[in-house]
This record gives structure tokens, sequence and C-alpha cells, in this order.
């Protein structure tokens, strides 16, 4: 059995396990701040064209090397919501011209 690790040593394409030990898909992203070691959770991928779903990580039951176990049955995996990866944004001064808006969003494709 492999031996137990810390969040922050997730990689993508580990393996990851429903509460019956049934291997339901992969790591495909993880989320947290490594500088103040906060774990958010984990996007998994259930095959080549499935959308990634959002594990929160107070549904991570175990973490071993190269594998994470959830605390979820596959139905309620089945039923978490689809990942949508963060975006960052940034804002326009409200002193900024009117041309100065429509070239940032011409430039960015971002809305303000």
């Amino acid at each position: 059995m492999p031996d137990p690790v810390a969040w922050n040593m997730i990689e993508p394409g580990w393996k990851v396990f429903d509460a019956e030990g049934q291997e339901i898909g992969t790591v495909h992203e993880v989320t947290g701040d490594e500088n103040v070691d906060i774990f958010d959770g984990l996007a998994i991928k259930h095959g080549t064209l499935s959308k990634d779903q959002y594990v929160p990580s107070e549904h991570v039951a175990q973490i071993l090397e190269g594998e994470v176990h959830l605390s979820l049955s596959q139905p309620q995996v089945e039923a978490l919501e689809t990942y949508v990866e963060p975006t960052e944004e940034q804002i326009i001064p409200e002193k900024s011209t009117w041309y100065q808006r429509i070239a940032w969003k011409w430039l960015t494709g971002r809305k303000r």
C-alpha cells in the first residue's frame, strides 16, 4: 500500500477512488494556496471527453502516493458541479476615458 502524503504533493494524473474503492477518474488540477497551506479541492476527469468535476477538499478522505480517495459514493461524485477554472480579473480605473475602456475590451476580449 502506498504511503500517505500531503495535499500539495498531488499531481495531475493521479488515480481518484470513490468511497467504495472503485476508480472513478484522475486528478486534472489541484486548487489551493501552498503559501498558506490551504487545500481547496480537486478537479477530476472521468474520461477523455468528459468535463472536469470539482471535488471540495472536505470530501477527500485520504491521500496516498499516486492515489486520492474520496468520502463520496459514485452517484454523489456524478452529482458534483462542473469545474470552472478561476479567472483573473483586472479592474479599469473609473477615471479612464471611454476610448481607453473600448481599447481594453477590444485588446483583452474581457468585460469590465
